[in-house]
């Protein structure tokens, strides 16, 4: 007899806490093989959730490469500090696609609609901190808002 069908769960999501991050200008490595290479510093913000509060430790950056049909796609790596103490690594891994005349107001700092323009990503967090150990033990996803100076989201667990 065959095995029956396995119940395959639906995910969903569960909101974990909205995060602000402060940026430099962007710096150019200008055109690689991929595109534009393209690192942009952290400098700091904040992040306030149900379960955690803090701000977000500068000294980070995302890495971006800007691809010929205008697409990005972000690698950050950076740190957060609880309100309690607990330090957490974050890494971000996404993609940013706008129209040609969309990226360039983006770029300029120019306000922009989030309707505009698709900015997804997924993120890792680690930590050793005994109260924060769940956030190892889950995959997060976020939308992102450009602001002139900071990316903003509410970042989400996959349940």
């Amino acid at each position: 007899m065959p095995d029956a069908e396995p119940r395959i769960p639906t995910p969903g999501l569960e909101y974990v806490m909205r995060v602000v991050v402060e940026l430099e200008p962007i710096h150019s490595a200008g055109l690689g093989p991929w595109g534009e290479r393209r690192l942009v510093p952290i400098v700091g913000g904040h992040f306030e959730g149900p379960r955690l509060r803090g701000r977000v430790l500068a000294g980070g950056a995302d890495w971006q490469v800007v691809h010929p049909d205008s697409m990005i796609t972000v690698d950050t790596h950076y740190g957060l500090q609880t309100d309690d103490g607990a330090l957490i690594y974050i890494s971000t891994r996404g993609v940013r696609v706008a129209s040609p005349e969309t990226a360039v107001r983006l770029q300029r700092g120019d306000p922009v609609d989030s309707s505009e323009y698709y900015f997804r990503i997924v993120a890792t967090l680690e930590t050793g901190a005994p109260d924060y150990l769940w956030l190892n033990q889950r995959i997060f996803v976020a939308a992102v808002v450009r602001q002139t100076r900071a990316v903003a989201y509410d970042l989400y667990a996959v349940t």
